[in-house]
């Protein structure tokens, strides 16, 4: 493993509302049409920086370079970015709610190479540590097989509504830890 993994911060931002696109746009073109990537790329796939600052998101780095981030949260939102949000995203109860996995992006270069595997795995652990019993994504069709190796079931298929493009099919998935 030539990587690094650490909890992003605020000077990591910059790099990853680069690597988002780049991701998307080379990792989903298999799965979304062009006009479904370039609308969803802000709304759906874009940076929480709540995430950030609660110390729940992670980067990869190789050699100084962004190669993969993703992160899991405590909040209230299955997925998208902050841009617009005008309060803070409320908080779940550990006790009765699912953590969520959100925000997985991995370089193209990078990809299939156990990045999104272990930012899971680090996931997973802390969600652990915070007393959560369960965890809920929303999970892009590129995504759903790493998710279902690692263990997580379809709870339901679904779209997410975009403006200016057909809707975006994606996946509700879950587990029990």
């Amino acid at each position: 493993m030539d990587w690094t993994l650490r909890i992003a911060n605020d000077g990591d931002i910059p790099r990853i509302v680069a690597l988002i696109p780049l991701s998307v746009r080379s990792l989903q073109a298999a799965y979304y049409s062009t006009a479904q990537m370039e609308s969803a790329i802000g709304p759906v796939f874009a940076v929480d920086r709540q995430l950030i600052s609660d110390g729940t998101y992670f980067v990869v780095e190789h050699a100084g370079e962004l190669i993969g981030c993703g992160g899991w949260s405590r909040r209230r939102s299955m997925f998208g970015g902050d841009h617009g949000r005008t309060i803070p995203d409320g908080l779940i109860d550990p006790a009765c709610d699912p953590a969520r996995v959100r925000a997985f992006f991995v370089h193209p270069n990078w990809a299939r190479r156990g990045i999104g595997r272990r930012i899971l795995e680090e996931c997973e652990s802390a969600i652990r540590a915070a007393g959560f019993k369960r965890i809920e994504l929303t999970a892009t069709l590129a995504g759903e097989p790493l998710y279902t190796v690692c263990g997580y079931r379809v709870i339901e298929r679904s779209v997410i509504m975009l403006p200016n493009a057909p809707d975006l099919p994606a996946v509700q998935m879950g587990k029990t830890l």
